[in-house]
């Protein structure tokens, strides 16, 4: 099953969803979360292992979007993360955070979100979760075919079991 964490840029998505996981022993994927800088890194949630995904360096490898500098690097260490750790069984949720304007536009996290989504489409008891922000919503779905899904606010992730 698919699950859709949707809502407005800066609600608390991600922070809903670390807590979330915190309380659970069967989640892994990746969240987005800030750091104390104010920079945003990736951060593995079965290890609580993190690396660096926002930079202020104008250098070669970076994607840029909107006021944001990421690290191409950062985003190949996360797909093939993200990739290797999607066929485990013992993880009844995977997350990922998120699916945006980079995905759509075939960067960030797209080539493993392409992998990965139709495997849990239709699965009954290993479920995915991504984040997407409210207004693209229906953009991520043409993209990546989804039908099959439930779209959630933080306040209701406490239903999921």
């Amino acid at each position: 099953m698919i699950y859709i964490l949707t809502g407005e840029i800066r609600s608390g998505k991600t922070t809903a969803l670390l807590d979330w996981s915190l309380q659970k022993n069967n989640v892994d994927g990746l969240l987005c979360p800030d750091g104390k800088d104010g920079k945003r890194y990736f951060l593995k949630i079965k290890s609580q292992k993190q690396f660096k995904l926002e930079t202020e360096l104008d250098i070669k490898g970076v994607i840029s979007i909107g006021n944001f500098t990421f690290l191409q690097s950062a985003f190949k260490i996360a797909k093939d993360y993200l990739i290797s750790i999607a066929s485990n069984t013992e993880n009844q949720f995977l997350i990922i955070d998120e699916i945006g304007k980079l995905e759509l536009k075939n960067e960030g996290l797209h080539h493993a979100a392409k992998k990965i989504i139709p495997k849990y489409e239709f699965h009954k008891s290993e479920h995915l979760i991504l984040v997407v922000r409210d207004y693209l919503l229906e953009d991520v779905l043409i993209k990546y075919g989804i039908s099959q899904y439930m779209t959630l606010k933080k306040e209701g992730l406490g239903l999921l079991k």
